[in-house]
């Protein structure tokens, strides 16, 4: 599908969500513009009425590509998927791409909602213990799932959708002290994908709203 205008992400350096669709613009080779939604300042950029028009929800992101708006991750990553040329994000084999949707699933909407920001400020002085709690929870479950899946990456020898998602929940996990140590398979094919070139441009220590302490 040919554009003339390039996609516009409108997101937060450090969003496990905003960061999937960086990574799948990046693997896909697309140019696309950043609008930073500062999650944080001003009680919340993302709470502004000029920002609910974007997304409903009051969450990032939010991506405007071939005239239409989208604010789900995964929606955004099958969108491009479906209409942009390179490597394929789900894989052709219907087995494959079923365990490649299950694999994301399980973070997207087993892991990742239950420590993101919302739900922490919600939580209070406890924060720490409920996102290590969901997030060994999640990992406990999905190390045994990629010890039969994986290969190289998530599912067999091609990165796909699964391993945009497990990099930002790795990272999430590492923010809150969570010993990686005890799923040798999670972090295997992490420390895998980070050294792919998709995974460090797309790395919220170097995206144009990062602080200058945060930086790479």
């Amino acid at each position: 599908m040919a554009t003339q205008t390039k996609p516009v992400l409108h997101g937060y350096f450090r969003s496990s969500c905003s960061w999937r669709v960086r990574i799948a613009f990046s693997l896909k080779g697309i140019e696309y513009d950043q609008v930073p939604v500062n999650l944080i300042k001003d009680g919340g950029q993302q709470m502004t009425e000029q920002y609910q028009e974007l997304n409903p929800m009051k969450q990032v992101p939010a991506v405007e590509i071939d005239g239409i708006t989208l604010s789900q991750s995964l929606a955004v990553i099958q969108y491009i998927d479906e209409t942009r040329p390179g490597p394929r994000l789900l894989p052709a084999d219907p087995k494959a791409r079923a365990q490649v949707r299950m694999i994301s699933d399980l973070i997207a909407s087993g892991i990742q909602p239950l420590q993101n920001l919302y739900v922490l400020q919600k939580i209070g002085a406890e924060k720490a213990e409920w996102a290590q709690h969901f997030i060994h929870r999640g990992f406990q479950a999905l190390e045994p799932i990629l010890k039969k899946t994986s290969g190289k990456y998530c599912v067999g020898d091609e990165i796909s959708m699964a391993d945009i998602c497990l990099v930002p929940q790795v990272y999430n996990a590492e923010r809150f002290k969570v010993d990686v140590e005890q799923y040798p398979t999670i972090k295997r094919i992490n420390e895998t994908l980070l050294e792919t070139e998709a995974f460090k441009v797309s790395h919220p220590s170097r995206q144009p709203d990062t602080p200058a302490d945060l930086r790479a």
